[in-house]
């Protein structure tokens, strides 16, 4: 639990507030409230309501006499016709029922005989009075009534409003009473729950962080020698590759606290909050040393810090200022481990990673084949599974896929088995959700007319055929021209049996040329062309733009580097690093690369014509064929 803290000046102001509250509700507020529900009259009129009957009840004190009318007196006094009196008078216009009458006694010995001799509308026909006699009041009664009461009533709604905005999460300026608050949330041993078993894909990033849990199990040991623990690690990678589940493992191993807090939970919109924040954290941390403090996308705060120009973000600056100073802080023995996360680590500011602070730095990639396939394993060890199901496959078809990308897979073949009203996961489920998270649902309700399919068939086979025809091609798995909710009307599936690091110029010369197969297969049967092949336009130009700009491929450049990626983790944005002229050049020689690879796939495609048609014909009845059925239609007929 977190300790609790001392109330900050923002509380203090509230009660001060209180305090003036409780003054001005004694000293104004109650006076007039009464003073409204009793209305003054001078003596001659009290004693004409008594010679007239009115008057119900009388009390005389020492400093003036109280008395009550019959309730209905003032309604017929208001309406009647007659002559108003000074009292009629005075309560026209109002609205508040009046619960007595006040006059100032007179020195009057006939009075009693008066009030004796009356009568009055009471049961008893006679006027009820009496004299009251001075009663004084406890001095400490009324101080505890007027002042501790109603403090302490206030004190009890400020508690219980403080108690639930916070348990409520509410931080900034909604929430005023948690400035200079770290907000990180503490997870102990049993809560966390994660441990190395659940992070499957990423074997060198747990071998990196072995050595952290080691030391916080046993500090002694480097200490005796004289070593010290890299004080921060940066888990670097793309979204969705197992950086917090890798954080919160560490935690998990080593049986110790770990604090998570996101880089935005910093950021206030009060200068300075920011940094207050930073060193509740660190604070906090020491007291519960050895623990883990993980901060999720750092580069929020740790961007690089600007040369002073105007629009420059002061509050980060003094955030990353105060969280520098921290890292230095701290004495490396504490067994206080800072882990960060981020996916852009080209733009973090240079003194966050020098050594002394993050100067570890954990990649955290995308999966491999072997990854993919335990990653797949692990998101399906609870759920119920069929005798035909082939990881290895599913992983294949996966290349490049991410832990979270490949756990929605899982999830997904799960529903499809549920819908189709199944109690187990089989083989075509997983399959199936593969091209859902790549191309989308299948529209089978999508009206296309018969020659749009038989142009898309045409498309599909054609990319199919060149792959067939071509060395250093991947193996067709699936070709379907059922539409897809991404706009795909068809696509064409090829999986590799291994997993590739390396390409050669030859096996990327092909693969555009396997890109271009639809497009050429529409120019050889139709003779014309479709707006169906703008993504595989996009893709060939991609290939044939990196072969020149980034792989050196081409003789006419040799190893000149033209281009540079940024944000490699976010998608990789290129853009050219020369002249506009060598730009020009570049685009030449691209196009050159598209045009020979365009003109070889539609060598192919004539030459096994009749084998194209024959496929297409079956693509069409079939609407989706397998991988096998396609190679032992090629095989038969060539």
């Amino acid at each position: 639990m977190e300790e609790r803290k001392k109330p900050t000046k923002s509380v203090i102001y509230y009660y001060i507030t209180v305090i003036i509250s409780t003054i001005l509700l004694n000293a104004l507020i109650v006076p007039a409230v009464f003073k409204k529900q009793i209305v003054k009259v001078d003596y001659g009129t009290f004693l004409m309501k008594v010679d007239s009957g009115l008057v119900e009840t009388v009390s005389i004190h020492e400093e003036e006499i109280l008395f009550t009318l019959q309730e209905t007196d003032h309604k017929e006094a208001v309406n009647s016709t007659e002559p108003k009196d000074q009292i009629d008078i005075m309560l026209q216009g109002q609205n508040e029922k009046v619960l007595a009458y006040s006059t100032v006694p007179m020195d009057d010995p006939a009075l009693v005989d008066r009030l004796m001799n009356a009568s009055s509308p009471n049961e008893s026909g006679k006027i009820a009075f009496a004299r009251v006699l001075p009663r004084k009041q406890s001095p400490l009664l009324s101080f505890l009534l007027t002042w501790i009461l109603p403090l302490a009533l206030f004190y009890y709604i400020g508690e219980v409003l403080s108690k639930k905005m916070q348990q409520s999460g509410m931080g900034g300026a909604n929430n005023f009473m948690s400035f200079g608050k770290s907000n990180a949330k503490i997870y102990v041993q049993a809560e966390t729950g994660k441990t190395f078993a659940d992070v499957a894909g990423q074997e060198e990033a747990k071998e990196s962080l072995v050595e952290v849990i080691d030391f916080l199990h046993n500090p002694s040991k480097y200490t005796e020698i004289g070593a010290t623990l890299p004080k921060g690690a940066l888990l670097v990678g793309p979204p969705g590759t197992g950086k917090t589940l890798l954080a919160k493992a560490v935690a998990g191993e080593a049986h110790v606290p770990f604090f998570s807090i996101t880089g935005s939970e910093f950021v206030e919109m009060f200068v300075g909050m920011g940094a207050a924040k930073v060193r509740d954290l660190f604070k906090q941390a020491k007291e519960k040393a050895p623990c883990i403090i993980f901060i999720d996308e750092i580069d929020t705060i740790g961007k690089k810090r600007d040369s002073g120009l105007v629009g420059g973000n002061d509050e980060r600056e003094q955030t990353l200022n105060q969280l520098l100073s921290e890292m230095d802080g701290f004495d490396g023995t504490k067994a206080i481990v800072i882990l960060a996360a981020t996916n852009r680590p080209e733009i973090l500011d240079k003194a966050l990673l020098r050594p002394g602070r993050f100067d570890r730095r954990i990649p955290v990639e995308l999966p491999d084949l072997k990854g993919r396939e335990a990653i797949l394993k692990v998101h399906s060890e609870n759920k119920k599974l069929g005798s035909d199901i082939n990881f290895n496959l599913v992983a294949r078809a996966t290349a490049g896929a991410s832990g979270a990308d490949l756990a929605n897979m899982v999830n997904e073949a799960a529903l499809r088995a549920v819908r189709q009203g199944r109690n187990e996961i089989n083989q075509s489920d997983l399959e199936e959700s593969v091209e859902v998270v790549i191309a989308g649902f299948q529209r089978k309700e999508k009206a296309i007319s018969q020659k749009e399919k038989e142009i898309v068939a045409y498309h599909e086979i054609g990319h199919a055929l060149v792959a067939a025809k071509q060395s250093d091609s991947a193996p067709v798995h699936k070709i379907t021209i059922i539409p897809r909710t991404s706009g795909a009307l068809g696509y064409t599936m090829q999986v590799d049996a291994d997993e590739h690091y390396l390409m050669s110029k030859e096996e990327i010369f092909n693969k555009i040329t396997t890109i271009t197969g639809g497009r050429a297969a529409e120019e050889v049967v139709f003779g014309q062309i479709t707006t169906g092949a703008s993504n595989d336009i996009e893709q060939a130009t991609r290939l044939a733009r990196s072969m020149v700009t980034r792989f050196g491929m081409s003789d006419n450049y040799d190893m000149m580097a033209l281009e540079t990626v940024t944000n490699q983790y976010l998608g990789g944005d290129a853009s050219l690093i020369c002249s506009a002229e060598t730009a020009s050049k570049i685009d030449v020689e691209v196009l050159s690369i598209i045009k020979d690879a365009h003109g070889k796939a539609i060598k192919i495609l004539k030459e096994n014509r009749k084998l194209l048609d024959s496929l297409s014909k079956y693509l069409l009845d079939k609407e989706t064929i397998t991988g096998e059925e396609f190679m032992k239609i090629v095989t038969n007929e060539s």
